[in-house]
């Protein structure tokens, strides 16, 4: 299993530089691949080395950081070609497609640039790195993360790390490569219901109401407003300042209640069971203040955050079918659009059961999650003889 583990970088004003330099030319470098490929069709990386590899090294870049470029080049116009046949700059025709596709790729001049070994090396017990520049190879860079942070670098740190500077400050991003928890039995599935006015609804009790992060959201989205139609200097400063607060705000919020959803599981010993919502921005229809809340969440981070910490912990994870949750009686199986009485009450026009309605929904989640392990299980029917 694949985690990435950032470590911020302590650089002295020599090193400092040093590295803003090296961000400014691979990245000014990369800007120039993109543009031959964009000439020639977007080649394979191999065709495309013919075409870039002699002048970059003319350019002072070295054999292994001419090879990253060429490749970052590369991958970054795959992506895009991926993006597209997903449909996700729109329709064949539509204007942000068109502006992708009519322009080659450009690169910040703090864009990430990956390294490898060869180019970066770490001493953990000393806390520094060693880092290939423009200027020569530069060590002795401090660089500081938590103590488990260290201990995952120390263990299962492998392949690439990304440099990456943000605000003036240079980061570190590793990859560790951790191995999976045995996964167990499961006794019985816990339903996870997502949604908006209730971030997390849990079949066993637990509700993550979305009340003060919704607020929250929108003194953002006020104060952003505010200081945009001001235009001065200083709001602009205090707008850099602010900058990506919500969306560490939002990350932490999704850390907290993913890991508590995650322990729950892992001490009764049930799995999860939780909404397949790959594509619900595109598949609902909401009114435009619901259409706000819905875009600015991060429901697809939440949904990673609790399958990567299923599998360290060995909790068995199934995504089901979202479809007529919230219509479903989860104690008779009645389906019928006026259960759903409003947002938050059900009451089954079957049997009369009246529930939360989020809560009803992430109990046929749980029942749902069951089928699906059941289903995919090996039979335990004895062979006949």
């Amino acid at each position: 299993m694949k985690i990435v583990t950032q470590v911020k970088l302590m650089p002295d004003a020599a090193q400092a530089s040093a590295l803003e330099r090296t961000l400014g030319t691979v990245n000014d470098a990369a800007n120039w691949v993109s543009e031959v490929a964009f000439e020639h069709g977007v080649p394979r990386e191999y065709e495309l080395r013919k075409h870039t590899y002699a002048e970059l090294k003319a350019r002072g870049l070295g054999a292994q950081a001419t090879q990253h470029v060429i490749k970052k080049v590369r991958d970054s116009y795959t992506t895009l070609k991926a993006n597209i046949r997903a449909g996700n700059l729109g329709k064949d025709g539509s204007r942000r497609r068109r502006k992708a596709e009519s322009k080659p790729i450009t690169f910040r001049p703090e864009a990430a640039q990956p390294y490898d070994d060869r180019c970066l090396s770490w001493q953990y017990d000393q806390r520094t790195v060693s880092i290939w520049t423009v200027d020569g190879r530069v060590k002795n860079i401090r660089f500081a993360c938590s103590a488990d942070a260290l201990k995952l670098l120390q263990a299962h740190r492998q392949g690439e790390s990304d440099l990456i500077e943000r605000d003036g400050v240079f980061y570190l991003v590793a990859t560790c490569d951790v191995p999976e928890a045995e996964q167990y039995e499961p006794d019985g599935f816990i339903g996870v219901d997502l949604g908006i006015e209730n971030i997390a609804t849990v079949s066993t009790g637990y509700l993550a109401a979305g009340r003060g992060l919704n607020r929250y959201r929108k003194r953002q989205l006020a104060l952003r407003a505010k200081l945009q139609k001001k235009r001065t200097k200083s709001a602009k400063r205090r707008l850099k300042a602010r900058s990506r607060k919500e969306a560490r705000h939002a990350a932490d919020q999704n850390h907290i209640i993913s890991k508590r959803i995650v322990t729950e599981a892992e001490r009764t010993g049930r799995g999860l069971s939780l909404e397949e919502l790959k594509g619900i921005r595109n598949r609902v229809r909401l009114r435009k203040p619901q259409r706000v809340a819905l875009h600015s969440w991060a429901f697809a981070q939440l949904g990673d955050f609790i399958v990567y910490k299923a599998e360290r912990a060995g909790v068995p994870l199934v995504f089901v079918d979202p479809a007529y949750t919230s219509q479903t009686c989860a104690e008779c199986g009645h389906v019928d659009k006026r259960n759903r009485v409003d947002q938050g009450l059900f009451i089954c026009r079957g049997c009369g059961v009246v529930a939360h309605a989020d809560r009803n929904a992430s109990h046929n989640i749980a029942t749902r999650g069951e089928s699906v392990w059941n289903a995919g299980r090996e039979s335990r029917v004895p062979a006949t003889p």
